[in-house]
């Protein structure tokens, strides 16, 4: 049974990965910072490019979510005692394209990762192209650390919509 501690539970479970997501955009961000700074060769020049653009898209993303999570779930909790067509009305619909966004998301991280392994490969005997190479590396990692954090998010996602279409459907 759908209940409020179930939405808590879900806002509460958002604002930690969203913990996660600020925290590895933020060492991305640092790292690609070292690398320019201190970066001894074309390798990490092109590494710092990935780890600064994702670290910098997952860092604003885990704020984004961090500040309105708080505001999401008393809203939430507020509707399923107060007006729980609100929930049909407006928590539902939000979650579907949620839910659609993670099928999006996971589609360009697993290109990313592939791109980035690919040119990894590609370029791991030629080191006239270590500029390649690193940025390579680096894409596949941020990417795959990216998709994996998704990954959990979108099935914390699924399990939420199903209850929240279940409490719906009963009243």
């Amino acid at each position: 049974m759908f209940t409020k501690n179930n939405i808590e539970k879900y806002f509460d479970g958002e604002k930690d990965e969203s913990r996660v997501f600020l925290f590895i955009g933020i060492t991305g961000l640092l790292i690609s910072l070292f690398f320019l700074l201190y970066g001894t060769n074309r390798f990490y020049m092109g590494a710092a490019i990935p780890l600064a653009v994702i670290g910098l898209l997952l860092a604003m993303v885990g704020y984004t979510i961090y500040k309105r999570s708080d505001n999401d779930r008393i809203r939430n909790v507020y509707a399923y005692d107060m007006n729980p067509a609100e929930l049909k009305e407006k928590e539902i619909p939000r979650m579907k394209t949620v839910m659609r966004n993670f099928v999006i998301y996971r589609y360009t991280e697993l290109f990313l990762l592939a791109l980035g392994i690919g040119l990894y490969i590609y370029f791991i005997r030629d080191f006239n192209n270590d500029f390649w190479r690193g940025f390579g590396l680096a894409l596949a990692v941020m990417a795959l650390i990216a998709l994996t954090a998704d990954f959990f998010a979108e099935q914390r996602g699924k399990k939420y919509l199903k209850g929240l279409e279940e409490y719906c459907a009963r009243n």
